[in-house]
């Protein structure tokens, strides 16, 4: 029974259990040490083509670039069992068998992770049962969070081609640190931003936090005065969590297993100016909670670090419920995804799906839940494979792919075109959802725009 439900967690709402535990990336897991990687390679590839073919709305609010930062350690999913219970002094055998077929079971492949050989050395207590360790925790992910979120404005920053004196709206987005001022201000600073540039923080927000973010950013850009433009930034780590496996406590495993730490960003705003490359334009967003789930997973700040619990009905709640919040997402705004023309019924199988991987369970249980092919989710599974689930950042990896993806299937179609021969390569969808899901139980959705597919597809 417990094995079932350990396999269960795979698809599991990962907000509160983010701070719960993660491996130690020691004993040949790590990779030589390396500068913190950053990248907007995603959005320099759609820079460099011609304007997209889909104009953008008046008024609505676009993502204009997007960036991402990673920490130095890289972490090799087949050396995660060895290394974690040699570097947490672990020789539980029926532990160390659960690691192993939970590593299997998430897909992930990579991740990368703040915790390091020089934090375990200064700071070994970080790994011991039952000390009070809260204040080193603190100390770690407060710095780790604001360089990597500095990296990733940085890096999406470049991407836009615009100035940071441009920026007149921050948005921060963090589970990862406890302190004021926050990390909102913190950013600000290092970026170098102005002193008028408005803030707000969203805390505690889980997974669900950065399409939280979006929909935050979006409220700001579309009313703003003309020429706003929001940076909007999600920085996280496992650090405050970190904890050596018990049996007390089989649930912190999944943690182990899945999540991973990085920082994402993104430039919001309305009216592209030239020289900006609108990628997704941002129509309905909806939150939603589910009364009565406020425990399924709950998180508290203890003297060790973050405590968790988490309830096994979550995925099963999720995948109830996920089909009722998208046709009310949809409703929100059927006649702008029908070109005004009275309202719509779109079909799922005609959307792009840009959503948060929880895991792999949760994504398989949508696409049954909503009749949709294998390759609707294929950048939400990539993004799971290559950095784990990295809690609000994961969402920005998410639609980087998709932009890739999108730019690969429109030199395809000019390639074939240039060939007189017919391009078979997929389909491009207009219409889609930015999806997450976070403590509450919270619901967060967008309907979007993919504005750089090569052609309009109609909605049935």
């Amino acid at each position: 029974m417990l094995d079932a439900a350990l396999q269960s967690l795979i698809c599991s709402e990962p907000t509160t259990m983010l701070f719960t535990m993660h491996l130690l990336p020691l004993n040949g897991i790590v990779y030589p040490r390396t500068l913190l990687f950053t990248g907007a390679m995603v959005c320099n590839a759609a820079k460099q083509q011609h304007a997209p073919s889909l104009a953008p709305t008046p008024g609505k609010a676009t993502i204009l670039a997007l960036g991402h930062a990673f920490p130095q350690q890289l972490v090799m999913q087949d050396y995660v069992v060895d290394g974690f219970m040699k570097n947490t002094n672990c020789d539980d055998p029926e532990l160390k068998e659960k690691l192993t077929r939970l590593c299997k079971t998430t897909t992930v492949k990579t991740r990368y992770v703040v915790m390091s050989d020089e934090i375990l050395k200064t700071y070994p207590e970080l790994a011991q049962e039952g000390l009070p360790t809260m204040k080193q925790r603190l100390d770690i992910s407060n710095a780790a969070v604001t360089q990597m979120a500095t990296d990733a404005s940085l890096s999406c920053i470049k991407s836009w081609g615009g100035d940071l004196s441009s920026i007149t709206h921050l948005v921060y987005v963090s589970s990862s640190e406890a302190r004021f001022p926050g990390g909102d201000l913190h950013l600000a600073r290092a970026l170098g931003l102005s002193p008028d540039v408005r803030r707000v923080m969203l805390a505690f927000t889980g997974c669900s936090g950065g399409v939280a973010g979006l929909r935050v950013a979006k409220a700001l850009a579309e009313s703003s005065p003309p020429g706003a433009r929001v940076l909007l930034a999600t920085s996280e780590t496992t650090v405050v969590g970190f904890r050596p496996p018990s049996p007390d406590r089989p649930y912190d495993l999944v943690g182990v297993a899945l999540f991973g730490d990085g920082a994402g960003a993104a430039v919001v705003g309305v009216d592209p100016a030239p020289g900006e490359t609108p990628l997704f334009e941002l129509h309905a967003a909806v939150q939603r909670f589910l009364p009565g789930t406020e425990k399924t997973i709950e998180g508290r700040l203890t003297e060790e670090g973050i405590k968790f619990q988490l309830g096994r009905e979550l995925p099963h709640l999720i995948e109830a419920h996920v089909e009722d919040f998208c046709r009310k997402l949809m409703a929100e705004r059927g006649g702008a995804a029908a070109g005004e023309e009275g309202g719509i019924e779109m079909g799922y199988e005609d959307m792009f799906w840009a959503v948060h991987p929880g895991g792999p369970a949760i994504l398989t249980k949508m696409e049954g839940r909503l009749g949709l092919g294998g390759e609707k989710l294929r950048a939400s599974r990539d993004a799971l494979r290559d950095f784990g689930n990295a809690s609000s950042n994961t969402i920005v990896y998410v639609l980087e792919n998709m932009v890739e993806e999108t730019r690969r299937r429109r030199k395809a179609k000019a390639a074939a075109a240039a060939a007189e021969e017919e391009d078979g390569d997929g389909d491009d969808c207009e219409w889609g959802m930015i999806l997450a899901f976070g403590p509450g139980i919270t619901f967060e959705g967008i309907l979007a725009r993919n504005l750089q597919v090569p052609g309009r597809a109609r909605l049935n």
